[in-house]
């Protein structure tokens, strides 16, 4: 099989809004959990690796990072897509720049553009600044995350920070000009030694303007925007909504972001009147069976409709629990309780799972064993449904993997209408 697109993604709910814009986008997708080890179920145009490399060290995410496009070089990919969050966070070490220095240097270019841009889901950038939706970056609530904080908006300071490259920018005003007003653009930055550029983008037909700008480019970075503006350089076009089969069985929600979308996604659940539990990570701590206690309160809970079982707390909360076990061991314990309790769910008949948060999905997806997903029907911007097949199961299941930020307050119910 031969692709024209190879992408790597730097978590599992980044790989599914990418493929999922890719699919609306008019190319065939398949999403691969992480470098595929058996040959793919489907023809593609188009390859997702997912990685769960968002907050390793910036040496292992450089490693796996150059093993996927290894693969998706021996599958004949034509471009190479580093897909990374539509809040461009990463911490002053990394691993965007990083993982973008390491993907240049193997594909020997000299050039790429960055840019998370994402109309869609309210992401733009202007002059080089990151919005969500009408305020900066870090007035947005990312200036909390608990791995990574966003403080800065400015998108050429943060990447500057972490490479030795140098970063410019093409901005509003070369992309108002059009496709070939961002050629020139780019042509001029490279004459003045400039390796990556900051792309502004305030709507789609800014990224549909780009497009035409990275054909033949080796090596794109972005957020999933980027994706409804490639797939017309191979003359694909635009298609109707995917859809899959929903499974049919039980149906949950497990939550670990602390964003702001989902701590209001939780709490519209629950005022909602639908059965939710909150899970103490210091319970955990302590050595509670917090997972056999969470699965024996959602067995005779969820015959009726959906369950919600969620970490999900607020900056303050969370800023506590940190103090008290440390940010990494509260992290992975977290999300580990998580993994298993989605396991859990999925073996007592769960078939219809949502799962909310980057790192969150990561866990899940990998206790399920889940190889590669298909894409369905889209939810909301960035979220659809997915369709994979889960040994523990013992066939298919329909999967959300939503991005902390994604997804309007009413997601968790909706979603399963």
């Amino acid at each position: 099989m031969t692709i024209k697109l190879g992408c790597i993604a730097d978590d599992f709910t980044g790989a599914t809004d990418l493929a999922n814009n890719l699919v609306r986008a008019g190319m065939r997708t398949v999403q691969a959990i992480g470098i595929p080890g058996a040959p793919l179920r489907d023809d593609a145009d188009a390859v997702v690796v997912a990685l769960k490399t968002r907050t390793l060290p910036a040496e292992e995410a450089v490693a796996q990072s150059l093993a996927a496009l290894q693969w998706l070089r021996a599958q004949g990919a034509e471009q190479i897509y580093f897909k990374y969050c539509s809040t461009f966070d990463s911490t002053p070490r990394g691993n965007i720049g990083p993982v973008t220095d390491a993907l240049m240097a193997s594909l020997g270019t000299a050039f790429t553009i960055a840019t998370p841009a994402f109309p869609d889901n309210k992401r733009t950038v202007f002059k080089g600044y990151l919005f969500a939706g009408d305020v900066l970056l870090n007035e947005s609530g990312m200036q909390h995350h608990p791995l990574t904080p966003m403080t800065d908006p400015n998108l050429v300071r943060v990447l500057a920070a972490q490479t030795s490259r140098r970063v410019g920018l093409i901005d509003y005003g070369v992309v108002a000009r059009g496709s070939d007003a961002i050629r020139a653009r780019i042509q001029e930055l490279t004459a003045q030694g400039i390796e990556i550029a900051i792309v502004d983008a305030v709507s789609n037909d800014d990224l549909l303007a780009l497009g035409p700008a990275l054909r033949g480019m080796p090596l794109v970075t972005a957020g999933s925007g980027v994706a409804i503006c490639l797939p017309g350089n191979w003359g694909l076009a635009a298609v109707s909504a995917a859809s899959t089969a929903r499974a049919q069985g039980l149906q949950a929600v497990v939550a670990g972001s602390c964003s702001t979308a989902t701590n209001g996604q939780v709490a519209a659940f629950i005022e909602s009147g639908r059965p939710a539990l909150a899970l103490d990570p210091m319970k955990l701590a302590a050595g509670e069976d917090v997972v056999g206690q969470a699965l024996a309160w959602a067995e005779p809970r969820m015959q009726d409709g959906p369950v919600l079982i969620y970490s999900t707390a607020q900056p303050d909360t969370v800023r506590q629990t940190q103090g008290a076990l440390g940010a990494d061991r509260a992290g992975a314990m977290i999300e580990s309780a998580i993994a298993r309790i989605a396991t859990g769910l999925v073996e007592r008949g769960v078939r219809q799972l949502i799962v909310a948060g980057g790192e969150t999905s990561g866990a899940v997806v990998q206790a399920l064993g889940l190889e590669q997903i298909a894409i369905g029907e889209q939810i909301d911007p960035g979220v659809p449904w997915c369709a994979g097949y889960a040994p523990v199961a013992g066939g298919d299941i329909s999967i959300a993997l939503k991005s902390g930020n994604f997804g309007t307050p009413d997601f968790f119910t909706k979603a399963f209408l």
